[in-house]
């Protein structure tokens, strides 16, 4: 019962613990390069879905925070992906309180998803995304494999 507690408190700790140490040397945001044109997407490499499920259910813990929950913090399978108030309260004003709905990955072209997950947390329009989104930095494979699973979802 108590589970879904302990489980956000460790994602919590992690997240403060990778965090705190880099906002004292972080430069301000920074444009990254920009993605492709809309029309000129990038050809993902032949990806593997459940694998890609695996890494967003399970390592990167994608389902976690951008997913519903009910009173007694499940989550909820009709509300998977579909985005969420953050189940934390951050420890500061700069964090994001909610997550967005990553289900089908909507507004993003496989190169803005390409970058997110390899490029560390760069959002649709170039800039970093505010914690407790996590810096990945995928392999181009498994953050295709992610992007084939979230797709695959809409």
């Amino acid at each position: 019962m108590r589970r879904p507690y302990i489980v956000c408190a460790i994602a919590l700790l992690l997240l403060v613990a990778a965090y705190a140490p880099a906002q004292t040397t972080r430069p301000a945001p920074q444009r990254a390069t920009a993605a492709p044109a809309q029309t000129e997407d990038l050809q993902l490499p032949s990806a593997d879905v459940e694998h890609g499920r695996y890494l967003a259910e399970r390592v990167a813990m994608c389902v976690e925070c951008h997913s519903g929950r009910d009173s007694m913090l499940n989550i909820l399978d009709s509300e998977r992906y579909d985005g969420a108030p953050i189940p934390f309260v951050p420890p500061s004003g700069e964090w994001a309180t909610r997550a967005p709905r990553n289900r089908g990955l909507p507004g993003y072209t496989n190169a803005m998803a390409m970058r997110l997950l390899t490029q560390g947390a760069i959002g649709r329009d170039g800039r970093q995304l505010r914690p407790p989104m996590p810096r990945f930095r995928m392999t181009q494979q498994d953050a295709a494999d992610v992007i084939a699973y979230l797709r695959s979802l809409r």
